[in-house]
């Protein structure tokens, strides 16, 4: 991995972790672009943590208070939202990183994110739930919708963001918590890859190309987050709904006729 590869997949880790078209999905095809296939956990466990830095940096202040106050409203709704997260990851693990690996269903996957898109739109002006509304009820559907999307090509934020709209949440608050909420699950990831990439061998790669990718993934991840949290607020997610489609089309054409 060159330079510029490097700085390429960190943009598109960033972007897309935080904007609804699913990052898995991206960074698959374009390591696959880039032939860097055996590279995938290793890499993608140091973009990841790209986006953490980010995550973390635009929640600074919230991070703090909840570890100043451990048990309170935003904790432990965040706790809440994270059990069922992490029983679907854990439980089906194996079975997700098979699909991952062939990435046989990612163009169908693409689609099914459009359609996600797409109905949660139609419906994102009717929340009325600010942050002190969320129930446990809540949370506990945000974080079954966010360990759906385990799967390689439905994107985390766009099915988090779109449970919260189903649940009534006003759209501001649904992308707050939507991103707040990637804070654990990126973590508890990062944490699984180190461990499988501990017992297990992977590709080498130049130190300076995964600093790049890294630092870079950051930084586009940080105005992923703010632009994504206004573009919610004022904008729609059709064209989010029509870009994964069109890509989903693309990726099923490029397999069915072997160019992929």
């Amino acid at each position: 991995m060159d330079w510029l590869q490097a700085l390429i997949l960190g943009i598109v880790q960033g972007l897309t972790e935080f904007l609804p078209v699913s990052s898995t999905g991206h960074l698959y095809l374009g390591r696959h672009l880039f032939g860097l296939d055996e590279a995938g956990l290793f890499l993608d466990t140091l973009l990841h943590l790209g986006t953490l830095i980010a995550v973390l940096t635009v929640y600074r202040r919230e991070v703090r208070a909840v570890i100043r106050h451990p048990f309170g409203p935003l904790a432990r709704l965040t706790m809440i939202g994270t059990i069922p997260t992490a029983i679907i990851g854990l439980a089906f693990k194996d079975f997700f990183e098979a699909i991952a690996v062939s990435g046989s269903t990612i163009g169908w996957e693409f689609l099914v994110t459009g359609g996600v898109l797409w109905f949660a739109d139609t419906i994102k002006d009717r929340g009325y739930k600010d942050l002190s509304a969320i129930t446990y009820g809540d949370a506990l559907v945000i974080g079954t919708f966010q360990g759906a999307a385990i799967l390689p090509a439905i994107s985390r934020s766009g099915l988090t963001i779109a449970a919260a709209l189903f649940r009534g949440i006003d759209k501001g608050t649904a992308a707050y918590f939507s991103f707040f909420l990637s804070i654990p699950a990126i973590l508890g990831a990062s944490l699984l890859s180190i461990l499988d990439l501990i017992s297990g061998q992977t590709e080498s790669l130049p130190l300076s190309s995964l600093l790049i990718a890294t630092m870079t993934s950051a930084i586009a991840g940080y105005f992923a987050i703010r632009w994504m949290i206004r573009l919610l607020q004022e904008g729609s997610l059709k064209g989010f709904a029509i870009y994964v489609w069109i890509l989903g089309l693309i990726v099923l054409f490029a397999q069915g006729t072997g160019l992929f």
